[in-house]
């Protein structure tokens, strides 16, 4: 359980576990290792060489160990970490999201060494981290230490997607990420609502400065140079967006909505989801939140806010953006508006830059056709709408582009209570994998 969002719970557990195998392998003699000390979650890597075709393409799998919090654990059927099997369902925190991806990867690389004596069609590794779910902060160096070991021609991305009619999705692309805290403190201590008429609320203040941020109307972000560097679909993606099947329907039924956002529908919907920036807030703190109601104007405000981006466009411009945006909001506060007298504070969190693979590339082919052969449909999708490392592998490793592809959905509930991973999906999703081994041992 301890493998959850947050690092060090990771770290503790990890660490744990490590002395106690160092401690059953020295007392039989198999090794006297020193323990080591853990400063993050470790990255695992493995590999398994082709011995029929050595020289031949390498596949690095990339997936990650480490999952969200099972908050609120009061809405699960059961033990969030019990792996509760029931009908075609495996339910647990991480099902999902990513370990039932992994063990797909890990069993279909199983099946070949069994299969064949050993041997495999290509070369495979696996890079399997455990801080994917708060920014994968210590990746990058690891990718830049070992990039010679780390070699490859593709990466297969930690999941790929099922959508409502068993169709296999493969995306090409993920969306960057910029994560921020936004702090509004005002009186040293919460105070009698009485004093309303004299002292700013931070709470107000946040709403203002949020409000301030995106259209309530089409949102679209307002702030200043936002979108300088985002670059439109070429003809091609445009093509592959108006052919990529999505149900529009039963996706609002799958989340429990009537409408999209600005009701987006048709292609405008399609494209918003892979190619739109977004500004969203995931979280708000301040005040009283208990049984009935208390009479104060709260000291301090939160927000957490994550600003989905595209490709070229970079987090750290982006923040020095926002920053830039609240201090004139301020500013025109004291030239014109009611000043506040609250101090406002952004804090960054996590950034990530987004990263799309050429529609040409020369895996995409052999990958679309081993989730048709396995799924009996198969689409394109050019980027997906959530984000991951993506960038740093193109970036560091000689330009090697990754493709998702694998066995979840959206009923698998990923990152909410109840998470699950339909188990045909698991054996279809090992098949898949199988199928683009044997396929790249063939380029």
């Amino acid at each position: 359980e301890l493998l959850s969002l947050g690092g060090s719970g990771v770290v503790e557990k990890v660490q744990l576990e490590t002395n106690k195998t160092l401690e059953q392998t020295s007392t039989t003699g198999q090794s006297k290792t020193t323990k080591p000390h853990l400063e993050f979650p470790p990255i695992v890597y493995g590999e398994a060489k082709s011995k029929s075709n050595p020289h031949g393409k390498t596949i690095l799998f990339y997936n990650h160990y480490d999952v969200q919090p099972e908050d609120p654990s009061e809405l699960w059927k059961d033990d969030p970490f019990s792996g509760r099997v029931e009908g075609n369902r495996i339910y647990g925190r991480g099902a999902s999201d990513d370990k039932g991806e992994l063990v797909t990867r890990i069993k279909a690389v199983e099946y070949f060494l069994q299969a064949t004596n050993g041997d495999l069609p290509c070369n495979v590794k696996f890079i399997v981290e455990g801080e994917e779910e708060i920014g994968s902060p210590h990746l990058r160096d690891y990718l830049l230490q070992y990039k010679d070991k780390l070699k490859c021609d593709v990466v297969i991305w930690e999941s790929g997607y099922i959508d409502s009619k068993s169709r296999s999705v493969v995306s090409l692309g993920q969306k960057g990420i910029l994560c921020v805290e936004l702090n509004v403190n005002g009186p040293s201590h919460d105070i009698h609502s009485s004093h309303a008429v004299l002292v700013d609320n931070p709470a107000i203040t946040l709403s203002k400065i949020i409000c301030s941020m995106v259209s309530q109307r089409t949102g679209k972000i307002l702030i200043e140079d936002w979108y300088r560097e985002v670059k439109g679909f070429s003809r091609r993606e445009l093509m592959a967006i108006a052919q990529e099947e999505f149900d529009e329907e039963d996706f609002k039924r799958e989340i429990g909505i009537k409408n999209f956002a600005n009701n987006k529908t048709g292609i405008d919907a399609k494209r918003a989801r892979v190619g739109y920036p977004t500004c969203n807030v995931s979280g708000l703190i301040s005040g009283y939140g208990g049984p009935g109601f208390k009479t104060i104007i709260p000291s301090t405000a939160t927000a957490k806010i994550d600003f989905r981006l595209v490709p070229e466009m970079d987090p750290n411009i982006q923040f020095q953006r926002l920053q830039n945006h609240i201090a004139k909001k301020i500013e025109l506060e004291k030239e014109g508006e009611p000043a506040s007298g609250n101090k406002v504070e952004a804090k960054f969190l996590n950034g990530e830059p987004g990263y799309r693979t050429p529609l040409d590339n020369p895996f995409v082919t052999p990958v679309v056709q081993a989730a048709k052969e396995t799924f009996n449909s198969s689409t394109i999708s050019v980027s997906g709408a959530g984000t991951g490392p993506m960038y740093y592998f193109y970036e560091i490793l000689e330009k090697a582009s990754s493709i998702c592809v694998g066995g979840s959905s959206i009923s698998d509930k990923a990152h909410s209570p109840n998470e699950n991973f339909k188990i045909d999906n698991l054996v279809k999703a090992t098949k898949c994998i199988a199928k683009i081994i044997e396929k790249v041992g063939k380029l």
